[in-house]
């Protein structure tokens, strides 16, 4: 951890769909609130279309103090990808539908409180993940919560209901796989109804998936529930969402440094990571870089996070 940085120069990137809310004012409120702090206030707007590579070009063209990802899962993910092994630290205005980071890390929901990051924090490196090649600041995962957010990315409808939809039509006729898992600690046979790669802890949906796991720690969990009987659902949801995951006898967790992650049968398997849905070569290959990412924490979150 550090005392303040003297933030002076700050590139907000802004993606402008990212949950369901109205960003048309957002740039305007933005740089009025930094102007009258006496902060310089640059922006990059998100297409869709190569936007890592773009956006690191232009922080590489610029001098910035810090990085703010305006948006959801998915922005905050960009961003911390490129400024993944930079001195440049990761500042969050939450504006998703999710949010997992960010409220992992106790950054205030509310964009005033966000905004005050700019001069009230603290430094934190935090660890990041490699899946299948592919970065990864939070969470991965196969399986089940996968396949939703792949129907929910696709679909017309954002927020929390249209999640929650999605997820009661598709646990009807979901068949779980069955997964061969090899850690630098142990090996895990047998099938799974979700397999979560876990940096953090919480999912955006305030399910908490990995309950004593930290952010900074060398070590990431692969995080297990097991297929069950219908009647177990709503006690494993309440376990869930009360921060008792591993009470259940459907669930377990490995703790590793790095992992190789097969599916039976499927040369291919569906992984979303960091909220996004992708399709990748199995046996996926997971490694952690330590501290690899520095971030804008609250100075009283801090010491927590």
């Amino acid at each position: 951890m550090s005392s303040p940085l003297v933030l002076r120069q700050i590139l907000f990137v802004l993606n402008p769909i990212s949950g369901d809310i109205d960003k048309s004012s957002l740039e305007a409120t933005v740089q009025a609130f930094c102007t009258e702090r006496g902060r310089h206030a640059s922006f990059f707007h998100t297409t869709g279309e190569q936007d890592l590579e773009k956006l690191r070009q232009h922080i590489d063209q610029h001098s910035y103090d810090a990085v703010f990802a305006a948006g959801g899962d998915g922005t905050v993910s960009l961003v911390a990808s490129a400024l993944a092994g930079r001195d440049i630290p990761l500042g969050i205005l939450p504006l998703g539908s999710g949010n997992g980071l960010s409220k992992d890390l106790d950054i205030p929901q509310e964009q005033e409180q966000a905004l005050h990051l700019i001069w009230d924090h603290r430094v934190r490196a935090i660890d990041t993940l490699k899946v299948g090649g592919t970065f990864c600041a939070h969470l991965a995962d196969l399986g089940f919560n996968a396949l939703v957010v792949e129907r929910f990315c696709n679909g017309d409808t954002r927020g929390p209901g249209a999640y929650v939809r999605i997820a009661m039509q598709e646990y009807l006729d979901y068949e779980p796989a069955t997964y061969r898992i090899i850690t630098d600690q142990e090996t895990y046979e047998g099938t799974a109804f979700m397999v979560t790669v876990a940096n953090a802890n919480t999912f955006g949906s305030n399910v908490v998936i990995n309950p004593d796991g930290q952010l900074d720690d060398g070590e990431f969990e692969i995080c297990l529930i097991e297929p069950f009987p219908g009647t177990a659902a709503i006690g494993i949801l309440y376990q869930l969402y009360t921060d008792n995951f591993d009470d259940s006898i459907y669930t377990r967790r490995l703790r590793c440094r790095r992992a190789s992650i097969e599916v039976s049968g499927q040369q291919r398997a569906l992984v979303q990571v960091d909220g996004e849905p992708l399709e990748m070569d199995t046996p996926i290959q997971v490694t952690i870089q330590p501290q690899s990412l520095r971030v804008l924490l609250p100075q009283s979150a801090a010491e927590r996070a």
